[in-house]
C-alpha cells in the first residue's frame, strides 16, 4: 500500500538548475503575489521581472472616475476569510472599507415585475434595525429553511477551503491534486444546481435568490459548477470589505516590496524554452532570457506562442459587459411610481429575454442623481438606456472579460506546463474565481517553483497521479 506518496525534492534539486531569474507574465493578484511569495518562501533573494500590457498594474482590479469619486470597475468585494487578502492589506498598511451594506433593499424583476422585494430602511439605528428584521423575515417566509439549508453547504465547502492556509500544506502540481487534497474537486466535476437539488433546497430559492447571485457574481446561472457557485455564495454574504483607495493598491504594493522589476507596455507574444533558458518574445521584438516563467494572466484570450506547443484543454472567458451611470433610473420601466419605490438592488431571473443580470446604486447625490452600475451579458444599446434610464449624465461601458465560463464537469490545465520551469497560476480559476483564489494559486506556484530549485526550500509535492493511486487503495 503506498497510499499517497509525498517525494521529496532531493532529487529535483540536484537534476534541476536553480531559477536565478524569474519571469512573471501578467501584474495582477496572481502575478504580484507570486512576486511576494518568491521573495517570502526563498532562502536567497532572486531576480523577479514582471511583464504588463497594459500602462498600468492590476490585471482585472481597475477602477474608474465618476466626477470627483472612483468606483471600483474590476474584482470589488473582499470576504473576511479571504486570509491572504486580509494579510495583504495589513502587510502594506493599507485601510479598508466596508462594502456590506445592511440598509440596502433587493428586488428580483422577472421583465413585468418583482417577484420579491425588500424594504429600504430609514435613516436612524432603529430604524434600520426593525427593517433588517422585517427584511430576515420576508426572506424567511418566501424561502423557508432551505435558506439555513444553503448557509450550511456553503459551511462545509468552506471549512474544507480552510484548509489552504494550513502552514503545513504540501505543493502542488495540478489543480486537480490540489483541490482533492482539501476535499473540493467533487464540486467542480457537476452543476451547483445539482449539488443544491441533492441537499434538498426548493426549487424557489434556486430558481430566484440563488440564481441572481449567480447572475451577479459570476454572470451565470445554476449550471455554473458546483465550487465556483459555492464560492459566489460565500461571497454573497456580511463582512464584505474593500480596499480603501482601490483594490489595485494590493497588487501594487505587492510588487513594491517584492523589490520586482515592473515593465509596464510590454506584451509577451512568445516563450521558447531553449536548453534550459526560457526566451521571452516582447510585441517590441526584444527577446529576454529567463531561467523560469510564471504565466499568471488567463491563457484563454492572450495570444502567446509557446515553443514547444502546449495542449490544455478548451476553456473561455466569460464577458461582463459592465455599465456606469450617474442620472436617475426611471421608475416606469420597472413599473413603479418614482425612483425611491425602487430597490437599491435590483436582480433579476434566468431568462434570454431579459437585458440586464443587475442594476444598483453605487453612490447617492440626491434623491435625483445616483451612481448606478449595471451588469449585462450583451452590451446594452443607447435606446436600451434610455428606457432604462430618465436621465444620464454620464455613461461608461466596459466589456470585462471577468472570469472563466464555468461548466461541469471542468476540466483543469497543469500547474506545471511543461518538465521544467513554466507554471500557470489561472488553471485555478477553473476551480474558482476570485481575488482570494488567485492569491492562494500564487502561493502554490511560488512554492512549487522554489521546491523544484536549488535557490528555494525543501518541500513536499502532491502529484496527480498520487492522489488517484490513493482513491483507489
Amino acid at each position: 500500500m503506498r497510499g499517497v506518496a509525498i517525494v521529496a525534492t532531493l532529487a529535483a534539486l540536484l537534476a534541476l538548475a536553480g531559477a536565478e531569474k524569474v519571469c512573471i507574465v501578467g501584474s495582477g493578484i496572481g502575478g504580484s503575489a507570486v512576486s511576494y511569495f518568491l521573495q517570502n518562501h526563498s532562502v536567497k533573494p532572486i531576480d523577479v521581472e514582471i511583464y504588463e500590457k497594459r500602462n498600468r498594474v492590476g490585471g482585472r482590479l481597475d477602477r474608474i472616475q465618476i466626477g470627483d469619486d472612483y468606483f471600483e470597475a474590476g474584482g470589488s468585494i473582499i470576504a473576511e476569510k479571504n486570509m491572504h487578502m486580509q494579510n495583504f492589506v495589513e502587510l502594506l498598511g493599507l485601510k479598508k472599507v466596508d462594502t456590506s451594506d445592511d440598509d440596502s433593499s433587493l428586488g428580483i424583476w422577472n421583465g413585468r415585475g418583482f417577484i420579491f422585494q425588500t424594504v429600504r430602511s430609514g435613516d436612524s439605528y432603529v430604524t434600520k434595525m426593525v427593517t433588517s428584521l422585517w427584511n430576515t423575515l420576508l426572506l424567511l417566509w418566501r424561502y423557508g429553511t432551505s435558506l439555513m439549508t444553503m448557509q450550511s453547504h456553503v459551511s462545509g465547502m468552506m471549512e474544507n477551503w480552510m484548509k489552504l492556509y494550513d502552514e503545513d500544506i504540501p505543493v502542488f502540481e495540478t489543480a486537480e491534486s490540489m483541490l482533492k487534497f482539501i476535499g473540493l474537486y467533487e464540486p467542480t466535476q457537476h452543476t451547483l444546481e445539482e449539488d443544491l437539488v441533492a441537499k434538498g433546497l426548493s426549487r424557489l430559492l434556486i430558481d430566484e435568490l440563488i440564481t441572481v447571485i449567480m447572475r451577479i457574481n459570476y454572470g451565470q446561472n445554476v449550471s455554473i459548477s458546483g465550487l465556483a457557485g459555492s464560492v459566489s455564495l460565500a461571497g454573497s454574504g456580511d463582512d464584505l470589505w474593500a480596499v480603501e483607495g482601490g483594490n489595485f493598491q494590493v497588487p501594487a504594493g505587492l510588487i513594491k516590496i517584492s523589490n520586482a522589476s515592473l515593465y509596464l507596455n510590454q506584451e509577451v507574444v512568445s516563450v521558447e524554452y531553449v536548453e534550459g533558458t526560457y526566451k521571452l518574445g516582447l510585441a517590441s521584438n526584444e527577446r529576454k532570457d529567463c531561467d523560469a516563467v510564471v504565466i499568471a494572466t488567463p491563457l484563454d484570450e492572450v495570444s502567446i506562442s509557446f515553443t514547444p506547443k502546449l495542449k490544455l484543454p478548451a476553456r473561455s472567458m466569460q464577458h461582463t459587459i459592465t455599465t456606469f451611470v450617474r442620472g436617475l433610473i426611471n421608475p416606469i420601466y420597472f413599473g413603479a411610481k418614482t425612483a425611491l419605490d425602487l430597490p437599491v438592488l435590483i436582480g433579476t431571473i434566468e431568462d434570454p429575454a431579459l437585458p440586464f443580470s443587475s442594476v444598483s446604486i453605487l453612490k447617492s447625490y440626491s434623491a435625483e442623481d445616483n451612481v448606478y452600475k449595471m451588469f449585462s451579458r450583451l452590451t446594452p444599446s443607447t435606446v436600451l438606456l434610455d428606457q432604462i434610464f430618465s436621465k444620464r449624465t454620464f455613461t461608461r461601458i466596459i466589456d470585462w472579460a471577468a472570469y472563466p465560463h464555468y461548466e461541469a464537469p471542468e476540466q483543469f490545465a497543469p500547474i506545471l506546463l511543461d518538465g521544467h520551469h513554466l507554471y500557470y497560476v489561472n488553471t485555478f480559476e477553473s476551480a474558482a474565481s476570485a481575488m482570494e483564489a488567485s492569491a492562494v494559486a500564487a502561493k502554490n506556484v511560488a512554492r512549487l517553483l522554489l521546491s523544484r530549485t536549488s535557490g528555494g526550500i525543501l518541500s513536499q509535492v502532491v502529484r496527480k497521479s498520487d492522489l488517484d493511486e490513493a482513491a483507489e487503495l
